[in-house]
């Protein structure tokens, strides 16, 4: 079980169900995320980040999304969680707000989110950069047809209200990763 961990930590892995799974297929799905957190550290891509939480579980990352700029999210920074099934890149990864959210299309509650390649339209080819810069994107174009937070999508188009109302929730995180 630990084989498959070796290479990123000497100890065992903090996920031993996954291991077990099968040792193939975690192999594969290791050597994915590896690739992909790669190629993440090495992209000149603005404003997004995400990285294993510790060298023991490379199934759960810590990611960040700048709000883009020319939109009421510029200059904010939002912390999400991302959480890799055992049959990643098969299934999509769970990723929720761990920071406040106020969005049309986040849940300000439990940080859950509504976005279609995260759910039915899912597909192996997207990796961790495309699905942060997906999110980055999706706050300053949320789907209001498709609301968590039907308070949010009532006000979006009233920019000067809805600052008001993200402002109330928004809370700054330190640049520091100290999980």
């Amino acid at each position: 079980m630990d084989q498959i961990t070796s290479s990123l930590a000497p100890r065992a892995s903090a996920k031993p169900s996954v291991a077990g799974a099968g040792g193939d297929p975690a192999g594969s799905v290791t050597k994915r995320l590896t690739s992909e957190l790669m190629t993440l550290m090495m992209s000149t891509s603005p404003g997004i980040s995400a990285f294993p939480k510790s060298d023991a579980n490379l199934f759960d990352w810590a990611g960040t999304i700048e709000g883009p700029a020319g939109t009421v999210y510029a200059g904010l920074k939002f912390k999400i969680s991302i959480n890799f099934p055992p049959n990643y890149p098969m299934a999509p990864p769970a990723i929720k707000f761990d920071s406040p959210c106020y969005h049309p299309n986040v849940d300000i509650n439990s940080g859950g989110i509504c976005l279609d390649i995260l759910q039915d339209k899912w597909s192996a080819v997207y990796s961790v950069q495309t699905i942060l810069l997906s999110l980055q994107s999706l706050l300053g174009e949320p789907n209001n047809a498709s609301p968590l937070n039907p308070d949010a999508a009532a006000i979006w188009d009233s920019p000067e209200d809805f600052k008001t109302q993200l402002l109330k929730y928004y809370r700054p995180i330190c640049d520091e990763s100290s999980d």
